[in-house]
């Protein structure tokens, strides 16, 4: 077994950290940053194509996209967080579907508009509108946790509350609109407590 990741910390990567912390495997590590001098030079493109990290080199598989490396790392690994069944490998599928299309966008634009951009180019209302469109979704996801004993499947943590949960992640700098949702709120806190979690915030430089 071999597993060489692509990317860097500051970048989606920070999820497949988590991800591989959690596991607890071995991998190499592989510091390719954005731009001409990583992610565009001819090396890496013949890696990903897209031209963007995190990437996965899995014995010869490569696999891109955040969350769908995490769901492989779940599936190849087993263990707690890994899909017991049919049942959940859907479930799981389905989540990481949702937080990339239906959470990442706006609670992206969330950050920006907060913390990431200069003072002078941040926007309230485009932030107040992200955070109006993120109403929905968010209310689905407390209403998933509620019935799901504070997990979204199984009762216990798995890879799909960990995808999600390193989406939600581009909320941490508006905590009081998390706390609008106590289920959120609580299994959110309970995600970010896991050693894993910090782990990837130390290799983040966020420790």
């Amino acid at each position: 077994m071999a597993l060489t990741l692509y990317g860097t910390p500051r970048t989606r990567t920070s999820r497949t950290l988590w991800m591989l912390a959690e596991l607890g495997v071995p991998y190499a590590h592989v510091p390719t940053v954005p731009g001409d001098e990583g992610t565009r030079t001819p090396a890496f493109l013949a890696v990903n194509p897209m031209g963007q990290v995190p990437a996965l080199d899995d014995d010869g598989l490569v696999v891109f996209e955040s969350l769908a490396i995490n769901l492989h790392l779940a599936r190849r690994f087993g263990g707690p967080l890994a899909p017991r069944d049919g049942t959940e490998e859907t479930r799981a599928t389905m989540w990481s579907l949702w937080a990339a299309t239906s959470l990442e966008p706006d609670a992206h634009l969330v950050l920006l508009h907060t913390v990431n951009l200069p003072e002078d180019r941040r926007d309230p209302a485009v932030r107040a509108a992200a955070e109006a469109r993120l109403a929905r979704p968010m209310d689905a996801l407390a209403g998933a946790l509620a019935a799901g004993g504070g997990h979204l499947m199984g009762g216990r943590f798995t890879v799909a509350d960990l995808n999600v949960a390193c989406v939600a992640f581009y909320l941490r700098a508006v905590p009081d609109f998390l706390a609008r949702w106590p289920a959120i709120r609580d299994w959110y806190a309970a995600a970010t407590a896991r050693p894993g979690f910090r782990e990837m915030l130390r290799l983040r430089g966020d420790l």
